[in-house]
């Protein structure tokens, strides 16, 4: 019964663990920008974004949602609906930021975590529903 749960939702749980591992990668390197090198934290936000990005795709396919390409073309139009969907979350990212360091005037780590919840929700569906289910290779 825990196996048929855990293969009835292995991509759920999967996104979750590399999604686990994609919001270290974008915290801690927002840190090391924003307080470490004292980056503007707007700019820090889209570095540590690009960091999680590229984790993110690396993980997504390979291991969340087995997806295979068999051409350059494949590959390189894939990433791109990838890192087109997460531009939009980008957006979102920087707006919520903006919010809670800009005007409400909070701790920039603390609306970091916040938007990185909100991140990853919207994340997994743009990847599942746009990205890589489009390609055939996901159920």
């Amino acid at each position: 019964m825990l196996i048929n749960l855990f293969n009835k939702y292995k991509s759920v749980i999967s996104y979750l663990f590399w999604g686990v591992i994609t919001t270290l990668v974008n915290i801690i390197s927002y840190i090391i920008f924003d307080r470490v090198f004292h980056v503007n934290y707007q700019v820090s936000t889209v570095i540590a974004w690009f960091l999680s990005v590229l984790t993110a795709y690396v993980t997504n396919k390979l291991w969340v949602f087995n997806s295979k390409t068999e051409t350059t073309s494949e590959l390189l139009s894939e990433m791109t609906k990838f890192f087109t969907m997460r531009v939009a979350t980008l957006l979102i990212e920087m707006f919520i930021m903006w919010i809670g360091v800009s005007l409400l005037k909070w701790d920039s780590i603390l609306v970091k975590i916040i938007d990185n919840v909100v991140v990853v929700v919207s994340n997994y569906f743009f990847s599942k529903i746009l990205v890589f289910r489009s390609s055939g290779k996901i159920k």
